[in-house]
């Protein structure tokens, strides 16, 4: 069963075509990663799909519904939730109290109410949900002073608390150093394996790209120009050429 479904989805910007005429369809529970230059129109279509972006014509279904014109809110409580390249937290709260701002929205109350949501029962489940992410340690921290991956966790394990079917990651490992990336990635996966949710990254890093998706989605100049396993995409001539460049064979298998 698709959740997600785009029929023709453009977005333009006066003269500029940024998004062309986008069919893609979303099987539940896979992985797929979405690469391109910048300027492809990556972002543009997470964009689109999550309600940040208005959509110039065409259509968006999630779970066989049209979200087209929904607000982002909207869309989130039914079910489709996404990070962003840059982690959006409240810089002078700890983390602890990023993640209840985060269960407090998921439950509908207001931030002005995280007081009120400090329930022992709601703390229990935060430092749960910071556990399964490999950051507890930071829970009492402020996230201003917490290293970059562990706020990027933090961030996406905010966005999972409100037991999303479909999450959309804006490229996870961006700002991340080298030796961050993996086991960033690898705390994701396991998240993501545990709750079941479909997922769809943006991502630059080749490396990361290969090891944790089953399918590839290489967009150019606002258009998809290759649509499948990694082998198959990243081996494609014109990928190589106006992608990622000449580069050794993708590997076969990929790594969930």
């Amino acid at each position: 069963m698709s959740v997600l479904e785009t029929r023709q989805l453009t977005r333009t910007f006066g003269a500029v075509v940024a998004a062309n005429s986008l069919n893609v369809t979303i099987q539940r529970g896979e992985i797929v990663g979405v690469i391109g230059s910048n300027g492809a129109g990556k972002t543009t279509f997470i964009n689109m799909v999550t309600g940040y972006l208005p959509a110039t014509s065409g259509d968006i279904l999630y779970e066989g519904t049209s979200v087209l014109g929904m607000k982002p809110r909207q869309i989130t409580r039914l079910g489709l939730a996404r990070s962003f390249q840059v982690a959006q937290l409240f810089p002078q709260l700890t983390v602890l109290d990023n993640v209840l701002m985060a269960l407090a929205a998921a439950h509908e109350a207001q931030p002005s109410m995280l007081r009120h949501f400090e329930t022992a029962e709601a703390v229990s489940e935060a430092r749960r949900i910071l556990q399964a992410f490999g950051v507890a340690h930071y829970a009492d921290s402020e996230a201003s002073a917490v290293p970059q991956g562990a706020r990027k966790l933090v961030d996406i394990a905010m966005a999972l608390v409100s037991k999303p079917r479909m999450l959309l990651l804006d490229e996870p490992t961006s700002g991340v150093s080298a030796d961050e990336k993996f086991p960033l990635m690898d705390a994701v996966m396991a998240a993501v394996r545990q709750s079941g949710v479909t997922v769809l990254f943006v991502e630059h890093d080749m490396e990361v790209v290969e090891r944790y998706v089953s399918r590839i989605l290489a967009f150019y100049s606002g258009e998809i120009i290759a649509d499948g396993p990694p082998a198959a995409v990243l081996g494609n001539p014109r990928v190589q050429e106006l992608v990622v460049g000449k580069r050794a064979p993708a590997r076969e298998e990929a790594f969930a």
